[in-house]
């Protein structure tokens, strides 16, 4: 029998917290998601009827079919609603602990930002802050490494879709400083 490779455990000390308090719990996420999704499909459902969902001389009108999928969708959202107030042999587990959403947000808004930045300072910008920041911040990586490298990757995607491919991409007032 071959002998087995020593497991290499590698400790997160950022890691949520065994007891991080729950935030909320699968059930709620379920019905929240699903009163959304309800919504959006009576909304989908009103403006293809006002649309016209039925047929006429030349087959089915525009909201035929986007109506039925969202009469569909409205039934899956309120089969699920039901079934998440059906009784239960155990109770909801935790959907996020406090320290779990913590972590994605340290992803999610860096990201947020990341598109809203693109608008106004264009993607190569954009990328480099993004990289730089997450290395920087999150990785804990030193500043000189994080700059340099988000510099040489915004760099790559400049000559990779502007020179390479020639394809557009949004610039903001950096690339128009320098004639792209």
């Amino acid at each position: 029998m071959p002998e087995t490779e020593a497991e290499i455990v590698v400790e997160d000390p950022g890691a949520p917290a065994g007891d991080s308090p729950a935030l909320t719990t699968n059930r709620t996420v379920e019905i929240v998601v699903s009163l959304l999704l309800l919504a959006l499909a009576m909304l989908l459902a009103f403006d293809n009827w006002r649309t016209g969902m039925s047929w006429d001389s030349t087959g089915p009108q525009a909201g035929y079919f986007p109506f039925y999928l969202s009469v569909i969708l409205a039934g899956a959202c309120v089969y699920g609603i039901g079934r998440e107030f059906l009784p239960r042999r155990q109770t909801s587990e935790t959907f996020v602990t406090r320290d779990q959403l913590r972590r994605v947000l340290q992803v999610f808004a860096p990201t947020l930002l990341f598109c809203l930045f693109t608008q106004w300072l264009g993607l190569y910008v954009a990328s480099f802050l993004l990289v730089a920041g997450f290395m920087a911040f999150i990785g804990r990586i030193a500043a000189w490494k994080s700059a340099l490298t988000a510099f040489l990757f915004s760099l790559v995607m400049f000559v990779t879709f502007e020179i390479a491919f020639d394809v557009i991409m949004p610039k903001g007032p950096l690339e128009a400083l320098l004639g792209h």
